[in-house]
């Protein structure tokens, strides 16, 4: 079934546990995401990278994506993750997708208020939930994310932004990166503590791949309620591609597609089980 976000996370916010959000950019992906979430009884967010529009119909998708959620059993939500753009925003509302990230975290503080606020009244007419981020994420290895400069997140601008946008969950830099760690990690799970405890809104994690299991079960206890996963799921079907390429004999399309979506499935469930605890 398809849900708000929001509905979703405050659930996962009551319960102390986070919800896994995929991103996605074809129809296997989709697929993984969907049937993990099925066979472990949780629910999942689908999430479309603005930077993926050019190459995915974002109507074509958002149609694909609410056809095989209103077959399911589980709470699915719809995300536009990381936009930059209000007409993408706006597009991504319309096609029906269920909440919209505005990362507005290039912007000194002031902006990213004023840009956030007008994107929070434009999706809430139309019953679409907001996250926004304020500080940000340096970018790792295998990223296609844009880089980040690595400032973390204050408390109190957290807490004077979420009360000046109505925002209604936050992705707090806590140092995490997007991709994959070229080192230690260095998470400040203590600086985490005092965003939630400034914040009343469901906390995001962005940069799950790579991230210490122990570190990332310590950080949903704190408040984290959705945890963004990209890189290793890619990485994992790189990787099988690379391996039925190299055989001798020239595999089908159709068997490359279906065993490289069981290779991702199960990466995806190893996040779901860690994410709810299990």
């Amino acid at each position: 079934m398809l849900v708000n976000t929001k509905e979703m996370l405050k659930n996962a916010q009551a319960g102390k546990y986070a919800v896994a959000a995929f991103n996605v950019y074809s129809l296997e992906t989709v697929q993984a995401a969907i049937r993990v979430a099925e066979r472990e009884n949780q629910p999942v967010i689908i999430a479309l990278g603005e930077r993926y529009f050019p190459s995915v119909d974002v109507e074509g998708f958002a149609g694909l994506v609410k056809a095989v959620a209103e077959k399911s059993p589980v709470p699915i939500a719809l995300h536009l993750d990381h936009a930059y753009e209000k007409e993408s925003i706006i597009r991504a509302i319309r096609a029906g997708f269920t909440s919209v990230m505005f990362d507005g975290s290039a912007y000194e503080i002031e902006e990213n208020i004023r840009r956030t606020k007008e994107i929070v009244e434009i999706a809430h007419m139309a019953g679409v939930s907001v996250e926004a981020e304020i500080g940000s994420l340096a970018k790792g290895d295998f990223s296609d994310e844009e880089e980040g400069d690595g400032t973390l997140t204050d408390p109190q601008s957290a807490k004077d932004f979420v009360a000046e946008t109505g925002v209604d969950f936050l992705a707090a830099a806590i140092g995490t990166v997007h991709g994959m760690y070229k080192g230690e990690p260095k998470i400040d799970l203590p600086l985490l503590g005092r965003i939630a405890q400034a914040v009343d809104v469901p906390l995001v994690l962005h940069g799950g791949s790579g991230t210490p299991d122990e570190i990332v079960k310590q950080a949903v206890q704190l408040g984290i309620c959705k945890v963004n996963v990209n890189t290793e799921v890619s990485m994992a079907a790189v990787t099988y591609l690379q391996n039925a390429f190299e055989q001798k004999q020239m595999p089908h399309l159709s068997t490359v597609m279906e065993e490289m979506q069981q290779t991702m499935e199960s990466v995806m469930t190893k996040f779901v089980r860690l994410f709810a605890n299990k």
